[in-house]
């Protein structure tokens, strides 16, 4: 099957963040537990994600973290889980890139590999991304 793409919004849920490295220290690393919710393309209500966040500055820095999605790709049952990297920048941007992780997909999902990516811009409630993907 050729690679596909598909587009949507998601939306922030919920977003708990805590420090994680000792009170002063530069960079700070933090940890938050984030819920989102998807629709378009991907159709996931409340995904569990975990990302681990470097502050350079107040307002600057990069994060990594795993997201679990189930739901539905392009009208197909199933669960899979991506990888995800990113950085943040002064102006409140959040550029980010994500590939589905290796094995992840189950249900009509099995087999799925795929990249996608989003830039969110500070103050906007939906965030469009976009997904490149194959079945094998």
């Amino acid at each position: 099957m050729p690679a596909q793409r598909t587009t949507g919004l998601f939306t922030f849920a919920d977003w708990e963040e805590r420090t994680i490295s000792p009170d002063g220290v530069v960079p700070k690393l933090a940890h938050a537990s984030v819920v989102n919710s998807f629709s378009g393309g991907i159709e996931a209500a409340d995904t569990t994600c975990e990302y681990t966040i470097a502050y350079v500055t107040a307002k600057t820095g990069t994060f990594a973290g795993m997201e679990l999605l189930a739901g539905r790709l392009d009208g197909r049952a199933g669960t899979f889980a991506v990888e995800e990297r990113g950085s943040f920048a002064e102006d409140g941007s959040v550029h980010c890139t994500f590939e589905v992780v290796p094995g992840s997909g189950t249900g009509e999902l099995t087999g799925l590999r795929g990249t996608g990516g989003y830039v969110a811009r500070h103050g906007e409630p939906s965030v469009t991304y976009t997904f490149d993907y194959d079945l094998g």
